[in-house]
């Protein structure tokens, strides 16, 4: 495979400005949960308590737009201005809470839902008979709004899939999925990598696709991904969907191999790929065979493309011993290329470097730590938040030099 003649038919990998057939979206719902959900046409979309509604009103929609779902119908909703919160001279140290506070039942909040009242008009009502809510700070009262729409509200937001957003959604859903690597963490791996459009690396991803993701994200398509991995058929890479890629594209810049097949001593196992002399064959087993064949074919360009080396970089993020994977791969980069190894501790990062530290053709190994601090940024309450992450992970960085064999002068 060339990589200058598909880096220029892959340009079109792209992430889609708008909502279309088969997507996976994320939506952020009134509490702050954000989901992850299918668009598929003709089918309906439910959000728990929030409501649902038909799918084919956000197909061909752009994202980033808000929305109120009334009758299984949506409403698009304009944007919101962030306001200044004046300064008043009360305080909270009067306000005693009991059952009596808030003489608004449950039952008849509930009746007020059944007979069609809005939030805004539920959420008014509660304001207007609870008895301490005139001795609270306007700061208190902007929270006590929040609290209550993020419990009657039936608005959503849909966020555009950028890498930082997914990265965050996955993060938050599940980190040890993507081996604790967090939107700081990746930005890093991306920097030291040198990840940069017309290049090709080399990726060792059991992080559910995030590192593949992060790479396609940064080239725009512009570029050659060789995944190795230890399964014997395409990893499904999860983060990956979140993308939306157009898969014919996706498959022009991206190729995968199982750790068996990237060895240069390993004779493939196929079954048979041509049909038998003599034997009669429906359309559908003609069919298996061709599919059987391509797929061959595919494993055996990738295998050739790899041992052809010269790739610009190498980025690993597994839970097997790293300095086996380095030496493996090593060989097919190119001079000055850069190799980048995550870990969610310390200590196999540091058995690398020393490792490595003996070996002359790795430059400079040296390992960081992210640190994160995440600030809330209103009007007079920017703060740093009151809770955040422990360690987004390890990184090992590294240059391949290529050692000339010196011949020794005897003097």
């Amino acid at each position: 495979m060339e990589n200058g003649s598909d880096a220029g038919d892959a340009h079109h990998l792209r992430r889609n400005s708008t909502i279309q057939h088969g997507h996976t979206v994320l939506l952020k719902l009134p509490n702050g949960e954000v989901r992850s959900i299918k668009v598929e046409r003709d089918s309906t979309l439910s959000l728990g308590r929030v409501g649902s509604f038909f799918a084919n009103e956000l197909i061909g929609q752009p994202y980033g737009l808000s929305y109120e779902i009334h009758d299984r119908k949506l409403k698009r909703l304009p944007p919101l201005a962030m306001q200044d919160i004046a300064e008043t001279d009360a305080t909270n140290e009067l306000i005693n809470d009991g059952d009596f506070v808030q003489p608004l039942t449950v039952a008849e909040i509930e009746d007020m839902k059944k007979s069609g009242f809005h939030a805004s008009e539920i959420i008014k009502t509660q304001i207007e008979q609870h008895a301490n809510y005139s001795l609270k700070t306007e700061y208190s009262k902007e929270k006590y709004r929040q609290r209550k729409e993020a419990k009657y509200s039936k608005c959503f937001e849909i966020i555009e899939p950028t890498m930082y957003e997914v990265c965050d959604y996955w993060f938050r859903k599940d980190h040890h999925r993507i081996r604790d690597i967090r939107t700081d963490t990746l930005s890093q791996m991306l920097n030291l990598a040198s990840v940069r459009p017309g290049g090709k690396y080399i990726i060792v991803d059991e992080a559910s696709g995030l590192v593949v993701s992060a790479v396609l994200d940064r080239l725009g398509g512009e570029c050659r991904i060789i995944s190795i991995n230890d399964s014997d058929s395409p990893p499904a890479y999860p983060v990956l969907n979140l993308m939306n890629y157009d898969k014919k594209e996706l498959a022009k810049v991206l190729s995968t191999l199982n750790w068996a097949t990237a060895q240069e001593d390993h004779v493939p196992v196929h079954a048979p790929l041509d049909p038998t002399p003599g034997c009669t064959y429906s359309e559908r087993q003609r069919a298996r065979l061709d599919k059987r064949k391509v797929a061959s074919d595919a494993v055996m360009k990738t295998r050739s493309e790899l041992f052809a080396g010269e790739f610009d970089g190498l980025l690993v993020a597994s839970e097997y011993d790293s300095f086996q994977i380095v030496e493996a791969l090593s060989p097919y980069l190119a001079g000055s290329a850069p190799i980048v190894v995550q870990n969610q501790f310390l200590q196999p990062l540091t058995g690398l470097q020393a490792q490595m530290r003996q070996i002359p053709r790795y430059l400079a190994p040296s390992i960081t730590e992210g640190w994160l601090r995440c600030y809330q940024v209103l009007p007079g309450r920017t703060h740093p938040t009151m809770s955040t992450s422990g360690s987004g992970g390890f990184l090992l960085h590294a240059i391949k030099v290529c050692v000339a064999d010196i011949p020794s002068v005897v003097l």
